[in-house]
C-alpha cells in the first residue's frame, strides 16, 4: 500500500469504534446522478467506484493539462461483500496488497460517520411471527416505491424549510445503481469477494447542497473495440438525441431550487427523449433556483469550458468516447454577509472569506487551497466543472489498440462548441 493510501485511510479512522477488520465500512453515494456503475462513499472527500483497466490506465498516465479538468486519482482498494455482527449486509473497502490475517491485526477504521449514522445495505431478521410479517409488508411496500420512482424519469420532492442537506438522503438513480451493484456481488460472493475498486475526489464534498449536472459528451459513444451489436445500439442512441445534432445530451441531472423548496432528479432515460429546445429547458431548470436564472453562475461555467475547450484542441490522439461532463454547483441560499463595526463606529459588510482559507485534506494534513475548477468570488457560489467516466477513452500511448486516431476529439469539442454557446444564449437572457 502506498503511503498516500495509507495516510487515506488512516485518515478515515474514527477512534472509539468496534474493530472493522482493518477496513472501510463504504455507504451509498447520494450524489450519483448518472452512469450505470456503482459509485460508493469511502469518506467525507472521497468516493470509489468498480476498477476497469482502462480507466485506470487513464487516471495513472493523465498529463498535467488535462489532471486539472478531471477528479483526484488517489488509489486503489479491494472492497468485499460481508455480513457485519447483526446480520447486516456491508461493503467493505481494504488496502490491496494485505491478507487476512494482517488485516485482522489491523487499528478499526470508519468512513467519518458516527456508527449510528452508517447506510445498512440489509437488515437484521426480526424474531417473531408478527415483526416478520411487518418486516415482509415494509420491504414489499419500500420495493413498490423504489419501481416507481425507477420507471419515473423526472421526479419532484418538496423539502421542508430548514436543514436541506439531511433530507437529500439518496436520489432514484443512485439507490437502482446500488441495488443492481450489490445484487451481482452477492450472487458471486461464493466465488469471488474481493473485487477492486478505484478511489477518486468527491467533487460533491465542498457544497452544502450540491446541484449535479451529467452531460454524455460527444458524437460517437462507442469505442472502437464494442462489438457491432454495440456499436449500432450506441449510434442508434445518439442519432435518436441531441448526441448526434450538438455533440452532447443529458444523462442526469440534481438540482434544488432555493425558492420554492423543490428538489428534481432528472434521469438518463429523460434525457435521450429531449429536442434541442427540451434540453436548452432542462438547463433552465439546472440553472435556476426556482424563479430566475441564477446569472452568477454562468461566468464561472463559461471560463471553465473554454479553458477545457482549448486544452483539447491541442490533446494529440486523444478520444473521450461516453465520457461525461459533471457541472456542480451549490443550491443552498447564499449565506447574508457578516456585518462588523467601521472605524467611524457604523456597521459595514464583511465578506465571508471563508471560501479562500485552505480545507483540511483527506490525510489530516491541509490540502491546497481551490484552484481554478472552482469559482469563489465574492458573493458568487462555487462552481465546478471536471470531465469524468474513461472507460473508454483512448490515446497512442495506449500500447494494445489498433486504433490510432489523429488530432482532437472533434465530437466532443463539438459538444463543448455548443454548450459554451447554448449557456452563453442563457446568461444574456439572465441579464434581461
Amino acid at each position: 500500500m502506498s503511503p498516500a493510501l495509507e495516510a487515506l485511510m488512516e485518515g478515515c479512522r474514527y477512534p472509539g469504534k468496534e474493530p472493522l477488520k482493518g477496513g472501510v465500512m463504504l455507504e451509498p453515494f447520494v450524489h450519483q446522478v448518472g452512469g450505470h456503475s456503482c459509485v460508493l462513499r469511502f469518506g467525507d472527500q472521497t468516493i470509489c467506484k468498480p476498477l476497469i483497466p482502462r480507466e485506470h490506465q487513464f487516471y495513472k498516465s493523465l498529463p498535467p493539462e488535462i489532471r486539472r479538468f478531471t477528479p483526484q486519482y488517489k488509489g486503489v482498494v479491494s472492497v468485499s461483500f460481508e455480513e457485519d455482527e447483526e446480520g447486516n449486509l456491508c461493503l467493505i473497502a481494504y488496502p490491496l496488497h494485505s491478507d487476512s490475517s494482517d488485516l485482522e491485526n489491523k487499528e478499526p477504521l470508519a468512513d467519518g460517520e458516527p456508527k449510528n449514522k452508517v447506510v445498512k445495505w440489509g437488515k437484521k431478521k426480526p424474531s417473531g411471527l408478527l415483526e416478520n410479517e411487518r418486516a415482509r409488508q415494509s420491504r414489499k411496500e419500500e420495493k413498490s416505491k423504489s419501481n416507481r420512482e425507477d420507471k419515473a424519469e423526472v421526479l419532484y420532492y418538496s423539502l421542508e424549510k430548514g436543514n436541506v442537506a439531511s433530507q437529500i438522503k439518496h436520489n432514484p438513480w443512485s439507490l437502482q445503481c446500488h441495488q443492481q451493484h450489490l445484487q451481482r456481488m452477492k450472487e458471486n460472493s461464493k466465488h469471488r469477494n474481493q473485487h477492486k475498486f478505484i478511489l477518486l475526489e468527491n467533487l460533491t464534498w465542498r457544497y452544502r447542497v450540491p446541484c449535479v449536472l451529467d452531460l454524455k459528451m460527444g458524437t460517437q459513444q462507442h469505442g472502437d473495440d464494442a462489438s457491432e451489436e454495440k456499436k449500432a445500439n450506441q449510434i442508434r442512441k445518439c442519432q435518436q438525441s441531441t448526441s448526434s445534432a450538438i455533440g452532447v445530451r443529458l444523462c442526469g441531472m440534481q438540482v434544488y431550487h432555493s425558492t420554492t423548496g423543490q428538489l428534481i432528479f432528472m434521469n438518463k432515460y429523460h434525457g435521450r427523449k429531449l429536442s434541442l429546445a427540451g434540453f436548452k429547458e432542462a438547463l433552465c431548470q439546472f440553472f435556476s433556483d426556482g424563479r430566475v436564472l441564477r446569472r452568477e453562475l454562468f461566468s464561472a461555467v463559461l471560463q471553465r469550458l473554454k479553458e477545457m475547450r482549448a486544452v483539447l484542441e491541442a490533446c494529440e490522439s486523444y478520444r473521450f468516447f461516453s465520457s461525461s461532463l459533471l457541472i456542480i454547483y451549490d443550491g443552498a441560499p447564499l449565506p447574508a454577509p457578516r456585518s462588523r463595526p467601521s472605524r467611524g463606529g457604523e456597521e459595514e459588510d464583511e465578506e465571508d472569506d471563508e471560501d479562500d482559507e485552505e480545507e483540511e485534506g483527506a490525510n489530516g494534513g491541509r490540502s491546497q487551497s481551490r484552484d481554478s475548477s472552482t469559482s469563489s468570488c465574492s458573493g458568487s457560489p462555487l462552481v465546478d466543472v471536471r470531465m469524468i467516466d474513461f472507460a473508454h477513452t483512448t490515446c497512442r500511448d495506449y500500447g494494445e489498440d489498433t486504433v490510432v486516431h489523429e488530432g482532437g476529439d472533434s465530437g466532443y469539442i463539438f459538444g463543448l462548441q455548443n454548450l459554451i454557446s447554448i449557456l452563453s444564449q442563457l446568461e444574456e437572457h439572465s441579464n434581461d
